[in-house]
């Protein structure tokens, strides 16, 4: 029999390798090996949720059970921290914005814009505020750094003003249009243009992945579900109420489920965003129009403009718990929420006036004359990482 002989660093390496095949290979029967150092078996690995994939482009999700976990108090951006506090109220019946100064309760100016001045938008990267001029057909920037107003530009019909959540395009809702419009975000350059078979598009969130948002139509009583990407109407339903008139939407803090506030069927409705199933109704007030979301996301303030009131529903009781009533009435309609959230900004729309109301008493701290038909008025700044659009959805 004649013997082979291996040169050394052959054998070593045909050693090392038989070595790794006797640890690689296990009995099926015997399961898995023990750790070192123990006898217990080894335990499978804990499952960790992930945030949902998000809009292609979109921020990553911070938290996938609160899509509001960047807007906690002192979380300002740098783009927006050395912003003056400012509050911005346009009036849709005077033609201007008027400007509140919110430690002394004042109005420090008056800007004039185009007609009919519905919203204070602040853009997608947070360094601009557009006024919607709704009947004069122009958006309106202010600089928020120095509360100057800059030329205006041309856009038909901007009754309202969103932002998609990766920034890509500006999404003007053209009431009487019928019309979606898919804007540049800087130039406003139009896009795309989706045509819509309902009345008075007027407001709008997105879903916490920002794939899709729901759009109220106040003058047909009905809600659109809208693909981002795609930029195209999914999925339409009619409201199950005679002489609905749906306006603000909000979406809950874990994202599962949308509110749509309806100032005719006195209340809010209630539906999962992905099901976009027949919604249930939740009665809040006469009139219920605003919906803003309280900076620890457990709270949802819904002022009822037609009685003068503000409802507030608790998230994790899944129920209202309160309900205030401005003092000598009123006419809460649009607004939101201080940078600290101890305060809650409301327009008073038939009134010419604005409330400033104590989040944690519901007590009335200031009520200050401003224009005539104050609307959707902004708060500025605020926490969050960037803008969704209208008076201020930020992510």
């Amino acid at each position: 029999m004649t013997t082979i002989r291996l040169p050394r660093k052959a054998t070593v390496l045909l050693a090392g390798l038989v070595l790794a095949a006797l640890a690689g290979c296990g009995s099926a029967e015997k399961g898995p090996a023990e750790p070192l150092g123990s006898k217990a078996p080894a335990k499978p690995a804990k499952a960790v949720p992930a945030a949902p994939p998000g809009l292609p482009g979109m921020p990553p999700v911070l938290d996938p059970n609160d899509v509001y976990a960047a807007d906690r108090p002192g979380m300002l951006s740098p783009v927006v921290k050395d912003f003056p506090s400012r509050v911005y109220v346009p009036n849709t019946n005077s033609n201007t914005v008027s400007v509140i100064d919110p430690a002394t309760y004042q109005v420090i100016d008056t800007i004039p814009v185009g007609v009919q001045p519905q919203h204070v938008v602040p853009s997608w990267d947070m360094k601009t505020l557009w006024v919607n001029n709704n009947r004069g057909h122009t958006l309106t920037p202010i600089n928020p750094a120095t509360g100057e107003a800059g030329k205006p530009v041309e856009v038909h019909d901007p009754y309202n003003l969103y932002f998609t959540p990766n920034g890509k395009y500006a999404i003007v809702m053209a009431s009487m249009d019928k019309e979606l419009v898919f804007r540049d975000p800087h130039t406003m350059d139009r896009v795309k243009t989706v045509p819509v078979t309902c009345f008075g598009v007027n407001h709008a969130d997105f879903s916490a992945d920002g794939r899709y948002f729901i759009v109220s139509c106040e003058f047909s009583g009905e809600l659109l579900k809208v693909d981002t990407e795609k930029m195209e109407v999914v999925a339409q339903q009619k409201l199950p109420f005679e002489g609905a008139m749906p306006q603000d939407v909000k979406v809950s803090p874990d994202g599962k489920t949308f509110y749509v506030a309806d100032m005719m069927a006195h209340g809010v409705w209630v539906l999962s965003g992905d099901k976009f199933e027949t919604p249930k109704l939740l009665p809040t007030g006469k009139g219920c129009h605003g919906l803003y979301i309280s900076r620890d996301s457990k709270e949802m303030y819904i002022p009822n403009r037609g009685e003068g009131t503000i409802s507030v529903f608790d998230f994790p009781q899944n129920k209202l718990t309160k309900k205030w009533e401005l003092p000598d009435g009123g006419s809460p309609d649009m607004g939101g929420v201080s940078a600290d959230g101890k305060v809650l900004w409301l327009s008073g729309r038939y009134n010419s006036e604005v409330y400033a109301i104590d989040t944690v008493t519901g007590k009335q701290l200031a009520r200050i004359p401003v224009g005539g038909g104050p609307h959707g008025l902004a708060v500025y700044p605020q926490p969050g990482r960037y803008s969704l659009g209208h008076t201020g959805i930020f992510r």
